[in-house]
């Protein structure tokens, strides 16, 4: 395939409620989203960068930048046999994984409508339902955790994350397994911590989490492989898992038991899939995390998440905890059971809703 133009979008989808953790509240959220053309087909991407550069070194603004001047026309006119393709074509882009990976994601979703094949199949997925978790954002009282608590767990979802910071932290999880002493449960700190905080960190062993995600700082993996022994409960590397081969430095430190997989973070599929096969090989749980994403990004993960070893509940949950509207359709659905069924359309599998698209652009570029 030779992409011949890309429609870059910046949409502004206020969230149905603010979304707290150590980096701040949001209460809504500007994406970025890609239309690739080739040959009278199209496909989607959503790069999944924060609006400030808080979780990595990108944000909104510097990603529109990166794409457009320099991810996007390294692909266009190129003779493309396979998305696997599109990483070598960028690769003199140092960083900024998560602008290349809404440029390679788009053209994974084209791949996949050239081939008639719904996307998961094009990547090798093999489980027919992924199962899910949800993430729950701070509140100021641990009354309102609870509140959150009880109606995520009616509502099915299989693991409940609880974000974390110096000060909201041992107690407030106390008081939620007081409440909910069998449900399975985890914490993310999002980089709060240090070594220096170890004593603290090792109270939350008391409360049988199913991981502690990111304790430590988001370059690190040499504190987090002092940490780990100090601890019973797994810890789960995020913000530190750039590559495969950060994971295999993790893994061999002896700096994690668990990997979360994002797929902007380590800049789309193909990548994805290097650290999914090395984490399979070696009976290393691996779970697809959240960014707030709409419904493009939200359906790229549902097909990544069909792929083996991806078998703890991940962050992907229902479109209506976020967005009054989502922008495809079906929206995405949890069933009772906590779980989503894989699409069967091609491509994607979901109807982008490109009307309700055009209504919250606030600005549009086309890059040929």
């Amino acid at each position: 395939m030779k992409i011949e133009r890309i429609e870059l979008r910046e949409i502004r989808l206020p969230l149905v409620a603010p979304f707290e953790t150590s980096f701040g509240r949001t209460y809504e959220r500007n994406i970025i989203l890609l239309k690739v053309f080739s040959e009278g087909l199209h496909g989607w991407g959503e790069c999944t960068v924060g609006e400030k550069p808080f979780y990595n070194h990108e944000s909104t603004n510097i990603c529109w930048t990166l794409i457009r001047d320099f991810a996007g026309p390294m692909v266009l006119g190129k003779e493309i046999n396979s998305p696997e393709d599109v990483p070598q074509l960028t690769k003199q882009i140092r960083g900024n994984k998560m602008g290349r990976a809404a440029v390679e994601c788009a053209i994974w979703d084209l791949a996949a409508r050239q081939q008639g094949v719904p996307l998961w199949q094009l990547l090798g997925g093999t489980q027919e339902t992924i199962n899910c978790g949800v993430s729950l954002g701070l509140e100021d009282s641990d009354a309102a955790m609870l509140a959150k608590v009880e109606k995520e767990v009616s509502a099915g979802y299989q693991r409940i994350k609880i974000k974390i910071k110096p000060g909201r932290d041992v107690e407030m999880i106390r008081a939620l397994r007081k409440e909910y002493p069998n449900i399975v449960m985890s914490v993310d700190a999002n980089s709060a911590y240090t070594l220096a905080d170890a004593d603290l960190l090792k109270q939350l062993d008391e409360f049988n989490l199913l991981m502690i995600e990111q304790p430590l700082s988001y370059d690190d993996i040499i504190d987090h492989a002092t940490l780990q022994p100090q601890l019973k409960t797994d810890i789960c590397l995020d913000e530190s898992i750039l590559s495969v081969d950060d994971a295999r430095k993790a893994l061999q430190l002896g700096a994690c038991r668990i990997i979360n997989v994002k797929l902007g973070r380590v800049s789309g599929h193909t990548e994805a899939r290097k650290i999914q096969a090395y984490c399979h090989e070696r009976n290393i749980p691996v779970w697809c995390g959240g960014m707030l994403e709409s419904g493009i990004g939200r359906a790229h993960n549902i097909h990544m998440s069909t792929l083996p070893g991806f078998t703890l509940p991940g962050d992907v949950s229902a479109s209506k905890r976020y967005w009054t509207e989502d922008i495809i359709t079906p929206p995405v659905e949890v069933t009772p059971q906590g779980t989503i069924p894989r699409p069967t359309g091609v491509g994607l599998g979901y109807e982008v809703n490109e009307k309700r698209i055009e209504s919250l652009t606030v600005r549009t570029e086309v890059i040929k």
